[in-house]
């Protein structure tokens, strides 16, 4: 039978990694694909994708990361620090700092400055300046979430087989 702390555990750990290829395919296929497109469609593309993405479903994971890696990390936590423990805080520190931080200060700015713009009565001289402003900027602290997602993910996955090795569960 699964605990709820194991359960937690692995919640987390999906949401990592859902988090993880989001914004692994933001970085590949997305941005990418909207770089080719000339200035007014590009900012449109954005400001819909940004209106888009504030959603239950994003959310739920976005956020559940940030909820449930603390939670479980500091129910895994014993005198001595368990290995599992340790893993559980190297994958919150990165989340909070390398995912939720960058994603507040860096990229949700971005977004709200792009949201401003008036798009029919915007100049082909003012959208050019605000997406250079915006797009070189983004894309790089998308690398930096990419990156953190991804070795959050690890991190949690590795506790979790830590934490399973020695259940039924798995064996």
């Amino acid at each position: 039978m699964i605990s709820p702390l194991q359960l937690f555990l692995l919640v987390a750990t999906t949401f990592a990694g859902l988090m993880s290829g989001f914004f692994y395919a933001y970085s590949c296929s997305v941005m990418p694909g909207l770089s080719r497109l000339d200035d007014y469609p590009f900012i449109s593309a954005m400001q819909s994708i940004n209106r888009a993405i504030q959603n239950p479903v994003f959310f739920t994971g976005f956020f559940g990361v940030l909820i449930l890696l603390p939670l479980v990390t500091y129910l895994k936590y014993s005198s001595p620090a368990s290995p599992v423990f340790w893993y559980l805080l190297c994958a919150t520190v990165i989340y909070v700092t390398g995912v939720f931080l960058v994603t507040v200060v860096g990229n949700i700015p971005r977004n709200n400055a792009l949201a401003k713009i008036d798009l029919p009565g915007a100049t082909k001289e003012l959208l050019s300046t605000r997406r250079k402003i915006f797009e070189t900027k983004w894309n790089t602290l998308n690398i930096i979430r990419t990156v953190c997602a991804t070795l959050a993910f690890i991190f949690a996955l590795i506790a979790c087989l830590k934490c399973y090795e020695h259940s039924t569960i798995i064996k």
